[in-house]
């Protein structure tokens, strides 16, 4: 059996802006047109999720989703960097900062490590993996490279090469142990 999964990143808000640590902002005014202009542009789904962020939330509202939430889609847990933006913490905690950008297992916030993070995304793809049918998530960046590190097999310091810009999709067929995957997609290129 194949399974296809497309994944939504959240469009722009104040946090993606500023390079801060998710504090549950909501989408800014361009962020929301943004996504307001992709409404139906998407393939339909036969089950659509979403993580529990306010940012994705209010993506999957502007794209005229109705997605039910699901806690195993949160994004990395920053702990008590949360709200923080990435300069105030480098200034503040330099050593931590670096630690965290080059051990897939440091927790210096207190958090979620990246590792932590790409077994969660491991364990959701497993379960998704048995769904029949299409899925559409709306899901925060780092999932998407979570998800990507694990169907790659790639070490956990490539969590950090990879972007992923707001409001683009990611797809993945296949099926547990096999999996193709699509980084980057505008929404609306090819959907039809």
């Amino acid at each position: 059996m194949t399974s296809r999964i497309t994944l939504i990143s959240p469009a722009m808000n104040r946090s993606l802006r500023e390079t801060r640590f998710d504090d549950g902002s909501p989408l800014d005014p361009s962020g929301a047109a943004r996504a307001e202009s992709a409404a139906g542009s998407l393939r339909s789904a036969d089950r659509v999720l979403v993580s529990p962020t306010a940012r994705c939330r209010e993506t999957a509202s502007a794209l005229g989703l109705s997605a039910v939430a699901e806690p195993e889609l949160a994004g990395l847990d920053m702990g008590r960097w949360r709200g923080l933006t990435l300069d105030e913490v480098m200034a503040r905690e330099p050593d931590a900062v670096m630690a965290w950008l080059t051990d897939p297992d440091a927790v210096p916030h207190g958090g979620e490590s990246v590792r932590a993070l790409c077994e969660r995304a491991a364990r959701w793809l497993d379960a998704a993996a048995e769904f029949e049918g299409r899925t559409l998530a709306v899901v925060e960046q780092e999932f998407v490279r979570a998800l990507a590190v694990t169907v790659l097999d790639a070490p956990g310091p490539a969590f950090w090469r990879l972007d992923v810009p707001p409001l683009t999709a990611t797809d993945l067929s296949g099926r547990s142990g096999r999996w193709n995957l699509r980084l980057g997609r505008e929404l609306g290129a090819e959907d039809h």
